[in-house]
């Protein structure tokens, strides 16, 4: 995002009138949440300055370093204290619908250890392409080369886990980007025989990840 970022962390640009990550806890809100976690790191200052006295019960965790999604998400282990629980990130977009649908097939599969919302893409090169048969999770791969994948469809960039997958959390090593991703612990998950689900995502949705997609986002009613 560049020089838009200056002064204010991602989440908190304005779409509608509001910060994007304002958003994204309203919808989660619509689709029944009532306790929050916002991992935060660069300008936290103005993230928790925002949410400290919003309407529903907003709680912070610190990443003291920038070092990827797996790192991030392992830092809920006492906020979620052994609960199943939704996890997203800030520059996602989507309707309360696209929470609610991950939440009820996890409910559908008693047996599923962690749910992903997929979208339908042409080519998923640019997130992680997920392959599954009949619902059921068979491998991820994040950021394939273009035109290298036999599947069509993209992690949504949010998901729906049981507590089983902290043990996997905790096992992350640096990917070749040099980072802990959240895509590895799906990874060991699945070789670990444990069952992941799709949650196909329809309605709106936007990875809002360019100044190209902030002016898209801002130019489209209830997008």
């Amino acid at each position: 995002m560049g020089d838009a970022t200056a002064e204010v962390p991602k989440p908190m640009l304005a779409v509608r009138g509001r910060p994007m990550l304002e958003h994204v806890l309203e919808n989660l809100a619509d689709a029944g949440v009532e306790r929050f976690l916002v991992v935060v790191g660069y300008r936290r200052d103005v993230i928790e300055s925002h949410f400290r006295k919003w309407r529903l019960p907003v709680d912070f965790a610190v990443q003291e370093a920038p070092d990827g999604t797996g790192s991030a998400a392992r830092l809920s282990r006492g906020f979620t204290a052994g609960e199943p629980f939704l996890l997203t990130f800030g520059d996602i977009l989507c309707g309360a619908a696209a929470y609610r649908r991950c939440a009820g097939v996890m409910e559908e599969h008693p047996a599923a250890a962690a749910v992903m919302g997929v979208r339908m893409v042409d080519d998923p090169w640019r997130g992680a392409a997920v392959y599954e048969e009949e619902g059921r999770i068979l491998r991820v791969v994040e950021k394939p080369p273009p035109g290298s994948s036999t599947t069509h469809w993209n992690s949504a960039g949010l998901y729906a886990f049981k507590p089983a997958v902290y043990d996997y959390l905790e096992r992350l090593e640096p990917s070749p980007r040099g980072e802990y991703e959240l895509t590895s612990a799906l990874e060991m998950m699945l070789a670990g025989g444990l069952e992941l689900r799709i949650a196909p995502v329809e309605g709106p949705w936007r990875d809002v990840g360019t100044p190209d997609d902030l002016s898209a986002v801002n130019s489209t009613v209830g997008g």
